[in-house]
Parts: C-alpha cells; structure tokens; sequence
C-alpha cells in the first residue's frame, strides 16, 4: 500500500464538556443524561439520525423486567431511568407496543416490547434536543487529540470540512470500539457473531403467518398487544421453519435468517433479519463492504422464501432495510474489570454497580439463577490507560457467553444513562479523571435519575 504525509492543518474547534461520539442505542441516553446532568454535550453520529441498532434493527426491545414467570418470583422492572422515560414517550407516540407479556417461551424472556423503528429515531432526536444536546449529525469522528493520558478531543469530517470537537470527558459509544482504538487503548477483536441486516417487509399478514406456524406445529413463541388501533393483536411471533421441511430448513440457515418478526402495524413485518459470518472482524472495511452486498444479496432471496413459504405473501415487498450493517460487536476494549460469566449467573453485586439486569440473551441454556439480577461495576466502562475514556455497549465484556448479556439493547441503555451522569458528575466537581468520582456522588445522581438497584449498595 502506497502512503502520503497529510499537511498540518489548521482547523475550527469546538468546546464542550462531554463529547459522546455515536449516536446508538447507549450514546442517545448518555448524551441525554449528561446534558441532563448540567454539562454542555456534544454528541457526535455519522449517520443523519440517531438510535443505531434498536432504531436499525427492528427487533423486540426486551429485558426491561426480570424473569419472573419460570421461577415464580416476584415481577421487578429493573430498567427504569431514562430508558423507561424514553419507552412511555415511545408509546404516548404510536412508536411501541408498551410491555406485553411473552407467551410459549418464558424461559428466555417474560417481556416483549415491539417498536416502530421511524417513530423511535424521531422520538430520540426530539429528547435530544429537549436536553440540550448539540447533535452533530452526518459527522465522522476520524481521529483523536491526546496530551498523556488525556483525550482532549475528536477530530471530525462532514461536508463543511475538518473540525475538532473538544471536551473534558469522552464516551465511546462508537459500536466499533473507533475512539478508543485510536486514542491508543488495548483491545481485542474476537470475531465471535454474524453481521445482520435487517428489513421491513410489506404486504404480509402476520395473524396468517401464526396461523401457518401453529397449524404446522412449529411455533414457540408469541406476543400480543396494540396494532393498527386494536388492542390484543398478534405483534410477535417466532417458529422453527427447520420442522417444516428440511430443504426449507436448508435455506433458511444458508440465508441465516430467523423466524421471529414483530409489527405495530397490519400487513407489515417490522423486521425479518439475515445474518453473515464475515472470516474477519467487521472493522475491516473491504471486508465489510462485501459483507454489505452479501447480506443484500441475501435478503433478496429472503423476500422470495417469505412470499413462497407465508400464505398470502405473493406480492410481499422489502419497504425498509437497515443504512448500514448491523454488528453485534467488532472491537473488545480493554476495562478496569472485565465482568466473568459465573458473576453474571450467580446474581453478584457490586459495590460500585451502576444499574441491576437479569436477562441472558442464551436462556434457557445459560440462565441467571433464581429470576434475580447481576449489577453492572463502573470498572467494567473506564477505559484502562485512559483518564477521561467510557467505552459503552457491545464495546466492554471479552467472554463471549458474558457479552451475551451485557451486549442487550436495554443493557446498553442503562450503561448510556449511568456513563453520562457520570461524565457530567466529574466535570460538575472538576475531577482530573473519571476515577476520582465518589461512588456515593454517582449513586444518588443516579437514585435521582430513577435507576433501579436490585441489592443494598454499600458504598460508605
């Protein structure tokens, strides 16, 4: 490969105290809560709208509550905060189901939560706005500016040339690990899940796809609850197509795609996804660019199963897909603490824990005793080797069976609410870095924000 030396450059910056770069399902909270918080947020996204994959994905939004049905326990929502705020706002707007019950499969999970993904970006913008937050949308952050141990800001690209967006505190949001990797944080790239991508599919019943599934005995999973202005639809359901027929099977695991689909609307699937097993990290670019025609590719001939296989979806359409490739994890950052999955499964609680969770996205095979929770430690998001470095989401957590939980959308909107009071804490008291917040300063901030503790934290 050839190289240039790009010329020094003089470029405009910007001043904020936070500086959150992408705008996913966990930088939308941490921006909102430390703007909320009282800090001037910026909040950096390449994409011209905000929400990433719960926005892109399409999927049920689920976890919200413990497992309460197969261990007959108590009910306990334990997401609440911001992220539930956002959920009621959601909702008030026609954008989602609220929560519904799952029916058939109360192993894996007791709450489904099906949502409009349009009505959810414009719902997030909106409470970005409301807070304050300076959203710099349509806007790459390409590198960082460091003295020591110290970010002191992200350069930037968008159509009006280069900037340098310039803060006291950092959160890595990115999905991709960009900022942390660049500001010269030890990571690792297991390659360890397919890529998605995800459409919305037009033109098919989903009342005739559970009749199709349960007439042919392979259903195992349902939810009802409000769709198209009726109450107690059908808004989710999955079955094993592999039962059917196994050259249907065949082609549905060539195509990696699964069963499940949600609506809020008649005549619509919310999302139908199509998975690839890229040979290398996502982080590769070339390589993700044939990821991206692959999985195109793919739901092409996805479109065709559906309209062949569901009754009545011969004139089925693709009406929506994701912008970009969809990752359930690229780079793995290295923390101050990397959470094991036996603390996970036994339910261990932190003295320094930001938020409680209790769902394993590999249940029932890997579940989390007793219908309890595990609390999620601030170590697990300080970047190690870096004083003013979150790294949020699918970004922290290096054993895979570990990541299956803490990778969750809702898990990662807890962990934007908790990193960004956190961020907007240490610029109130003017710490040096983002080890010196008090505990006990962070855990009433977050008290008062109404996130749920499911043990005693003892932090005096």
């Amino acid at each position: 490969m050839d190289f240039v030396v790009r010329p020094e450059q003089k470029i405009p910056a910007r001043q904020y105290d936070v500086v959150v770069a992408g705008g996913g399902t966990g930088g939308v909270f941490a921006a909102i809560a430390a703007a909320r918080g009282g800090a001037k947020t910026a909040l950096i996204e390449s994409k011209g709208y905000v929400g990433g994959i719960a926005a892109e994905g399409g999927c049920g939004l689920h976890s919200f509550y413990n497992l309460w049905k197969p261990f007959n326990v108590e009910k306990r929502m334990v997401i609440r905060g911001i992220p539930e705020e956002f959920i009621q706002r959601l909702f008030r707007a026609g954008g989602c189901s609220g929560h519904n019950e799952t029916l058939m499969r109360p192993e894996y999970d007791n709450d489904t939560l099906c949502v409009d993904v349009e009505i959810y970006k414009f719902i997030a913008l909106e409470m970005l706005r409301e807070a304050g937050v300076q959203a710099l949308l349509n806007t790459h952050a390409v590198d960082v500016i460091k003295e020591g141990g110290r970010i002191t800001g992200i350069v930037t690209e968008s159509h009006q040339g280069s900037e340098a967006v310039l803060g006291k505190v950092f959160i890595d949001a990115t999905g991709y690990g960009d900022i942390s990797a660049r500001a010269g944080a030890k990571f690792s790239e297991p390659n360890d899940y397919p890529v998605v991508n995800s459409m919305g599919v037009g033109g098919v019943d989903i009342d005739k796809y559970y009749d199709f599934l349960k007439d042919k005995g392979v259903l195992f999973e349902y939810a009802r609850g409000p769709r198209s202005g009726r109450q107690n639809q059908i808004i989710r359901v999955d079955g094993a197509w592999a039962k059917i027929d196994p050259k249907l099977g065949e082609a549905v695991k060539e195509l990696g795609m699964s069963g499940v689909t949600t609506t809020l609307h008649d005549n619509y699937f919310m999302f139908i996804k199509v998975n690839f097993k890229m040979a290398v990290s996502p982080s590769n670019r070339d390589a993700l660019a044939e990821a991206e025609y692959e999985l195109r590719r793919r739901q092409q001939a996805a479109l065709e199963l559906l309209r062949s296989t569901i009754p009545g979806a011969a004139n089925a359409f693709i009406a929506r897909t994701a912008s970009t490739i969809t990752i359930r994890r690229a780079r793995c950052i290295e923390c101050d603490y990397d959470i094991p999955l036996d603390e996970i499964l036994n339910c261990t609680h932190y003295p320094d824990e930001v938020f409680s969770y209790g769902f394993h996205d590999s249940a029932p095979r890997i579940q989390i005793k007793g219908g309890k929770t595990y609390g999620l430690p601030y170590r697990t998001m300080l970047v190690k080797g870096l004083d003013n470095l979150f790294a949020i989401g699918m970004m922290i957590t290096s054993d895979h069976e570990a990541h299956m939980s803490t990778r969750n959308t809702v898990s990662c909107m807890a962990m934007g609410q908790a990193s960004g009071t956190a961020a907007a804490l240490c610029v109130k008291n003017g710490l040096g870095g983002i080890r010196d917040l008090p505990y006990a300063k962070l855990y009433e901030a977050l008290k008062l924000g109404n996130v749920w503790f499911d043990a005693e934290v003892p932090y005096k």
